[in-house]
């Protein structure tokens, strides 16, 4: 028997829909999308959700249930993270979205979210990769996880996402180079203080990134002219790889970056902060390296509903 399935991940910058038939666990994907709403846009200051944010990012949820639900889904499942999580008109925003999206709100804890995540991800591993490390960057926070035989060894969610970073540290035109060294050092402070070192010197086999930053690097790292989920999940991407792009990227005001291929151009202002915390991570692991998977949050709900029906 087959059933028609959707999860909705509302994130700090992207929302992102995944429409799938399943049967048993497997499942195909016949319909995905995203885009860049900017729900976190303004709330590290404010310390609140702000009303144009929560309005384009409400539109976008409920015009994503509706896809779904024409495409046939059963069930629409939507997870908020990292803004809605910490905001303290929380209630009143998934209020909003309920009443315009017709579909239930969870807000899941950084935990969760890792651990969500690491099931999207694991499932479509290469055979053979008993351990990694899994880091995810995401709009307010990122995630990492150790991960061992399947299962999350260890976990931290941290209060480091590329909004933010933007918002303090962002520059309308090419990079600073001066700027960009002091945001650096901010990060690596923040990972030296936060990330535990269960997970820091922990035994793994791969660095394996996920989400906007490290997905968009590989597309571009491959010189795609559109972006192919097969071709960048998998991808290797070596720090030298990844200080060119940065480079290249950084030469560019932002207007100029939106052109750039396969970079949406909401991220155009928030890849160089996504790139800082990336090389950081790398640095306080020891690795050169990181393998990147185009799933993730989306999967990993999609996994998790699977594994609810008998």
């Amino acid at each position: 028997m087959t059933v028609r399935l959707a999860t909705v991940d509302l994130g700090t910058n992207t929302v992102r829909l995944l429409v799938v038939e399943a049967s048993g666990r497997a499942w195909r994907p016949l319909h995905q999308v995203q885009r860049v709403t900017r729900l976190g846009e303004g709330q590290a200051s404010a310390g609140r959700l702000l009303p144009e944010p929560m309005r384009r990012t409400a539109l976008t949820v409920a015009e994503y249930s509706r896809v779904a639900r024409e495409l046939g889904a059963a069930r629409v499942r939507v997870v908020a993270t990292s803004a809605v999580r910490e905001a303290t008109n929380r209630a009143e925003f998934v209020e909003q979205v309920e009443a315009l999206a017709g579909e239930r709100v969870e807000v899941v804890s950084g935990e969760d979210e890792a651990r969500l995540t690491l099931a999207g991800v694991a499932a479509a591993l290469p055979g053979g990769v008993d351990s990694f490390v899994l880091f995810d960057i995401g709009g307010g926070s990122t995630e990492l996880v150790l991960a061992q035989g399947g299962r999350a060894a260890a976990a931290v969610s941290l209060k480091l996402g590329v909004v933010p970073l933007v918002e303090e540290w962002g520059d309308p035109g090419p990079v600073r180079w001066e700027r960009f060294a002091r945001m650096r050092e901010a990060i690596a402070r923040s990972l030296a203080a936060e990330i535990p070192e269960t997970i820091a010197r922990g035994k793994a086999d791969l660095l394996v990134g996920t989400a906007g930053t490290v997905t968009t690097l590989a597309a571009l790292d491959l010189g795609l002219a559109a972006y192919d989920a097969a071709r960048v999940h998998g991808h290797r991407l070596d720090r030298g790889a990844i200080e060119r792009q940065l480079a290249g990227l950084g030469a560019l005001d932002v207007a100029a970056r939106a052109s750039v291929p396969c970079l949406e151009p909401g991220r155009a202002d928030v890849i160089v902060p996504g790139i800082a915390i990336c090389l950081a991570v790398m640095e306080r692991l020891g690795r050169d390296a990181i393998v990147v998977s185009d799933r993730g949050l989306r999967e990993g709900l999609l996994a998790d509903l699977l594994g609810e029906r008998p």
